[in-house]
């Protein structure tokens, strides 16, 4: 028993002195715990990033869908191997997207500093062009790197041939915006003062609409934005127009049968930047709905007539485009329902009409009973010149709209159009006509053409943040082109050289998607 006495007594010691070792080993007080705080000065979802005044906000979404007869993107077939209609042409494409904002905001003596971040991480399926090899060899360009759009860069560095790269590496990071606002100021990457606020989408899903200015994927520039009160509002803006806003300058010395009928109509003979776009806008935004007027001027600035700087250039001559928007709510045939319009006239400033996602280039095959095969094919620039000669500036114009109808909180339906026309010189005329690019035409030559856009969209959001989405876009190209044409062998797209039948072309397009808003 002594000894089982002693035991528990020396257990007993050594257990409370290290208690109490490891009770002064514990600091007085412990420190108070900073919880995230809810920040409910600028709306819902900020939150006070712990230790500082600034709030920050997260958001994104994540996209997946799938596109019939369409492009890397929601596209419609104009040209490449989109549009060839033969085994090489992709009956469908799939694309899955993340997207990430970014909000801060601080409040100062200045007023709010914000900024704001957003960012796409996008897989999209590839397609195969030829190469030209008599085998009849194709390369997979899914993996040749894409913009921040999405959009297949063909003959950048990292390709795979025969589609043995895919996967991961597949994939992109994309930039949308990235801007600083203080003070009126807005600095960095973000949409266009000129465009209308719902930038080229007036009520559809479609990428390509045509009829007015849309930075969907941002530009670089510096803004001043005046408030004067009541919802009426003014900009002043110097934007990059190299990102953006310019199609071609073309040299038509450069001019072959093979590339007119992609729709170029000579080597494109940008020279460097010299002046950013300046761009104008005022907007009164009320309870009926909104109105925006918006201008730009538009250095055009070409290169050289030939090789080197001894063959001298075209003097540069300044483009422009005003663009008039407007924005009908609270109509009488339901709560929601809007309708959105807008119309734009641009010279030797096209993008402002045909606008970032837009083709500028139309090359589309379909049957004949005359020839080979029918071909429609037009190309938009914002200047020509030839040898020796001055800019011509190419005019275009052109509009586009949407009805949005909401049945219910759950289900709504959009009908949508768009359509523009491009105009070039009598004398752009005559050097693209007198090339003998044409030499085999027997027929019309006329590079003026237009397009136009029909479409319907239905989508249901079933909850909230969730929304499934069905959108059909019917183009129709008509080109002032007429006769027929031989063309040598057209390798990328797989056409034979052959003798083709110019006339009109039309395609369709359908999307589905599903997306979900956090």
């Amino acid at each position: 028993m002594r000894v089982a006495k002693s035991l528990l007594l020396g257990t007993a010691a050594g257990l409370i002195a290290v208690g109490g070792a490891q009770a002064a080993d514990l600091p007085v007080k412990a420190k108070a715990v900073e919880y995230v705080k809810v920040c409910s000065l600028y709306g819902a979802g900020f939150y006070y990033i712990p230790g500082s005044d600034t709030c920050v906000k997260l958001g994104g979404y994540l996209r997946a869908e799938v596109a019939l007869n369409a492009g890397g993107n929601y596209s419609a077939q104009y040209n490449g191997v989109f549009a060839a209609k033969n085994r090489l042409t992709n009956y469908y494409s799939m694309r899955a997207r993340e997207d990430l904002n970014i909000d801060t905001r601080t409040a100062t003596e200045y007023g709010v500093v914000r900024t704001y971040f957003d960012a796409v991480f996008t897989w999209t399926t590839g397609n195969y062009v030829g190469t030209g090899s008599a085998t009849g060899a194709t390369q997979y360009s899914g993996t040749l790197g894409v913009n921040a759009a999405g959009n297949a860069l063909v003959g950048s560095s990292g390709g795979a041939v025969n589609g043995t790269d895919g996967g991961i590496s597949g994939g992109s990071l994309g930039v949308y915006y990235a801007f600083i606002q203080f003070a009126g100021f807005t600095m960095g990457k973000s949409v266009s003062q000129f465009d209308a606020p719902w930038i080229n989408y007036p009520g559809n899903n479609f990428d390509q609409l045509v009829g007015g200015s849309g930075s969907t994927n941002g530009v670089a520039q510096f803004t001043y934005t005046f408030d004067f009160g009541q919802g009426v509002t003014a900009a002043i803006s110097a934007q990059d127009q190299t990102q953006v806003y310019q199609t071609a300058i073309w040299n038509t010395a450069g001019m072959s049968t093979s590339g007119v009928l992609g729709g170029a109509y000579g080597s494109n003979n940008l020279g460097g930047s010299t002046s950013p776009d300046i761009v104008g806008m005022v907007r009164v935004d009320q309870a009926w709905g909104l109105f925006q007027a918006s201008v730009a001027a538009h250095d055009n600035h070409v290169a050289y007539y030939g090789a080197t700087e001894a063959t001298g250039h075209p003097d540069d001559k300044w483009g422009w485009a005003v663009q008039l928007a407007l924005s009908i709510k609270n109509i009488p045939t339901g709560a929601g329902d809007v309708i959105n319009l807008s119309g734009v006239y641009t010279e030797g400033a096209s993008r402002y009409n045909f606008q970032e996602l837009a083709a500028t280039s139309y090359s589309m095959f379909g049957s004949s009973n005359a020839a080979y095969q029918s071909l429609g094919f037009a190309g938009v620039s914002d200047a020509v010149f030839g040898p020796g000669g001055n800019l011509e500036l190419t005019k275009t114009y052109g509009f586009r709209g949407a009805f949005t109808h909401n049945w219910n909180p759950y289900w709504n339906t959009a009908l949508y159009g768009a359509w523009a026309a491009v105009n070039y010189s009598g004398t752009a005329k005559s050097l693209i006509c007198g090339s003998a690019a044409f030499a085999t035409l027997t027929g019309t030559c006329n590079p003026d053409f237009n397009i136009g856009q029909v479409g319907v969209i239905t989508r249901w959001t079933p909850v909230k943040g969730l929304t499934f989405s069905a959108d059909f876009t019917y183009s129709h190209l008509d080109q002032k082109y007429s006769g027929v044409i031989t063309a040598p062998t057209l390798s990328t797209v797989a056409k034979p050289a052959a003798a083709y039948e110019l006339k009109d072309q039309d395609t369709y397009s359908l999307l589905l998607r599903a997306q979900r808003n956090w």
